[in-house]
């Protein structure tokens, strides 16, 4: 992790605009092609939710902007964010599990598959990791929305959120809402792109 100085960054006034708002968060809602993560998954039988994460909190970690927080008043950037998504349990709620996509696919999925296993075995609703640290990301496999709208607990709250759709059949391509909530203060709309581009090339090159 490192210490940020904003008044020496290229967004230095953007940074202080939209910090000084009430509402700085910014939602985006983007129907991403998974066509070939689609047919990989099921040919090979991995995993679709956590072959997903792992193409999202890669792509998250190669933008640095979303890798930054806001954190005892200052900006740090940390080199490697971690993820926590919701696992669904049998009694209709949910808990978190936390897991690290830096590691190559063929070692990942064994071990994300454990990690979920050891969370539902024991559910808990509090974050283990530095919670600055993570990238907050859910499911709703139940519906293909056009936008999302996410709580979020005040104007410092910057832990970018990732959230699936369900996804869906349009000329011969299958398509799936993916929806980022990030802090303005800290990411422009280019570094937006940045995510949704460098995912497009994850998801077709999964093996």
């Amino acid at each position: 992790m490192r210490l940020v100085d904003m008044s020496k960054e290229p967004r230095a006034a953007q940074f202080e605009y939209f910090l000084s708002l009430p509402s700085p968060h910014v939602n985006i809602t983007v129907n991403v092609d998974i066509t070939h993560l689609h047919r990989v998954v099921k040919e090979q039988g991995y995993p679709f939710f956590l072959s997903l994460l792992y193409c999202a909190i890669n792509a998250a970690n190669a933008v640095p902007e979303f890798r930054r927080r806001i954190k005892d008043g200052q900006v740090v950037e940390f080199e490697n964010c971690l993820s926590s998504h919701t696992v669904a349990l049998e009694n209709g709620s949910y808990c978190y599990c936390e897991i690290d996509c830096a590691k190559p696919f063929g070692e990942y999925l064994p071990y994300a598959m454990e990690k979920v296993a050891r969370a539902k075995e024991n559910p808990v609703l509090e974050d283990q990791a530095d919670t600055a640290q993570l990238y907050f990301v859910s499911s709703l496999p139940w519906l293909t929305f056009t936008s999302l709208q996410h709580p979020t607990s005040g104007p410092l709250d910057c832990n970018p959120r990732i959230t699936f759709g369900k996804y869906f059949e349009q000329n011969g391509k299958i398509l799936m809402p993916l929806n980022l909530v990030l802090h303005h203060a800290l990411a422009d709309g280019i570094h937006i792109a940045r995510f949704y581009e460098i995912f497009d090339r994850l998801v077709a090159e999964l093996n």
